[in-house]
């Protein structure tokens, strides 16, 4: 029988399941991260099984509350809706089509218009990263950073040359996260260091921020952890209060759990997590350089999945898989996806299934839209475990075997 019961009733039911905790225990957990007394009695408990039961949706003061107990953001477990549609706007405010802004970049003034244009066609490429292949994006953000850096040679306002800055700095940001997808370190490296140029030059402090965040996650798909504190504590320096430095923590959070280290994982997550609490819901949540919640749920799920924590990681990656998928079953945000059934693979070799195992794993490999540094990272923990446990049988053989053969691709 189909669960009919509201996504964020089920959510209640699997996060209090996953801690094995009783109804009883979840209601005494609110207690302890209220601001102030909730109710004493069986009243609690009610509400909690009205809640659980989707009966009524818990109220803007007791949302936060259940969040914290969980670990999460809000809209993580309550999401709000944000959808937007960057071709009509680039019209809707400028009037102008692609073919109309390369004519205005090729006429000898700059006007207002010109420049709103250009920066919403950077926020629609930063929105097609989950979706677009790599190459093709690589090959669009580089014409329009061609086309945006040419501007400098025109006669502009200084307000106009910064704005320049900026829309090159998040560009290049761009570029080199495609970059480094498609397995191109250098070339990467060096986007990457332009961008913080850029952003230094432009006295833009998120770019900077995001700079530092792009040398993180590639200290940590190289094995650096070191580095992966470093870069995200220099990061944090930077943009303290911008929406990068809650993927800053995230990213220091998994340094520390492939470390071992489960205290400073969760000191990192919880500093995080109190960020992006305190931050308004983003306008456009398929942006690459925007920190939506559900984002922490897949920060979390891979900070414990290496903490062995197999029942928090499982919730987890059936919430990013379940938020990742739209109403007609197309995937939104395919990478977490593929990481997320990793998750799911790594819970079930270690529980001893290697066909439920070497299913999700294969799963993950099949998509078009890949981040191959970080999925064959996440890969080589479910590898390391079918090849410990697994290794003498032809299906752990064979998965082992297709993990090789990209390793050696990319």
């Amino acid at each position: 029988m189909s669960d009919e019961r509201p996504a964020w009733a089920r959510r209640l039911a699997n996060e209090r399941e996953a801690r094995q905790w009783s109804q009883a225990e979840v209601v005494a957990a609110l207690r302890a991260h209220a601001p102030k007394p909730l109710p004493e009695g069986p009243s609690m408990l009610r509400q909690w099984k009205r809640w659980e039961s989707g009966e009524v949706m818990p109220s803007d003061f007791y949302k936060p509350i259940i969040a914290a107990t969980f670990g999460t953001v809000t809209h993580a477990i309550f999401p709000a809706v944000g959808r937007r549609d960057g071709d009509t706007e680039v019209v809707a405010v400028s009037g102008m089509e692609t073919l109309d802004i390369i004519s205005r970049l090729q006429a000898s003034d700059v006007d207002n218009a010109t420049l709103e244009a250009l920066r919403i066609t950077t926020d629609r490429l930063c929105s097609e990263y989950p979706h677009l292949p790599g190459p093709q994006l690589a090959a669009e953000g580089r014409q329009w950073l061609k086309r945006v850096a040419g501007l400098q040679s025109q006669r502009l306002t200084l307000a106009q040359h910064r704005e320049i800055l900026t829309l090159s700095g998040w560009l290049a940001l761009l570029i080199g996260c495609v970059e480094y997808d498609m397995g191109d370190r250098a070339a990467a490296e060096s986007t990457r260091k332009a961008a913080l140029s850029l952003a230094q030059e432009a006295g833009n402090t998120e770019i900077a921020g995001w700079a530092h965040e792009m040398r993180a996650w590639f200290a940590l798909t190289t094995g650096d952890y070191r580095g992966i504190l470093a870069a995200s504590q220099a990061g944090t320096a930077a943009a303290p209060t911008h929406g990068v430095a809650v993927q800053l923590a995230a990213q220091e959070a998994k340094g520390w759990a492939r470390l071992g280290d489960r205290r400073q994982t969760e000191v990192a997550l919880d500093r995080g997590r109190k960020l992006l609490e305190g931050m308004p819901y983003p306008d456009n949540l398929d942006h690459h350089f925007v920190v939506d919640p559900a984002k922490f749920d897949f920060y979390a799920m891979d900070c414990y999945r290496l903490l062995g924590e197999d029942r928090l990681a499982e919730n987890l990656a059936q919430e990013v898989i379940r938020a990742g998928t739209d109403f007609d079953g197309s995937e939104r945000s395919p990478m977490r996806m593929a990481e997320a059934r990793i998750t799911l693979g790594v819970v079930a070799a270690r529980q001893g299934d290697l066909e439920q195992a070497v299913n999700y794993g294969e799963w993950a490999l099949r998509g078009d839209r890949q981040s191959l540094p970080s999925l064959l990272m996440v890969s080589r923990e479910l590898a390391a475990i079918v090849n410990r446990d697994f290794a003498a049988q032809p299906a752990g053989r064979e998965y082992l075997d297709h993990l090789t053969m990209l390793s050696r691709a990319s």
